[in-house]
């Protein structure tokens, strides 16, 4: 007879706290998507800069905005976090190697982890921060 422990409930203030941290980069991303369907000029001077063309804009756009709805569907959030955190990581390569400050898609990629982390119970279980000691 073996006795199933059932799995610690997290509380609704870490659900919803995960909920917040998940929204913010969320509606960052989904901004950024829009600008770069848009194209203002402050894009295309943007792209211009960064040293993309101009009709990289909508593409890149398209990728934004997948993996962006990827990571906010529940069953496939973890897809979309990895998904996202390559997007994120060429971000901060462009920004580095033009030499402009290439933390903040750095931060919004640690805020989007951190939210999916508290939000979601296997995500938690796969990667335990306290462990039972041995």
């Amino acid at each position: 007879m073996s006795a199933e422990i059932a799995p610690n409930r997290p509380s609704k203030a870490l659900i919803w706290t995960g909920r917040v941290l998940s929204t913010l980069p969320v509606l960052m991303l989904l901004m950024s998507a829009g600008m770069k369907f848009a194209r203002p000029p402050e894009v295309v001077e943007g792209m211009s800069k960064l040293g993309y063309s101009v009709d990289l804009a909508v593409p890149l756009g398209i990728v934004e905005l997948a993996c962006t709805i990827i990571y906010v569907v529940p069953q496939t959030a973890v897809l979309g976090a990895i998904l996202l955190t390559g997007y994120l990581g060429g971000a901060t390569a462009t920004h580095v190697r033009v030499g402009d400050p290439w933390f903040g898609p750095v931060v919004f990629g640690v805020v989007l982890w951190l939210g999916l982390y508290l939000r979601d119970a296997r995500l938690r279980a796969l990667l335990p921060l306290r462990g039972k000691p041995s």
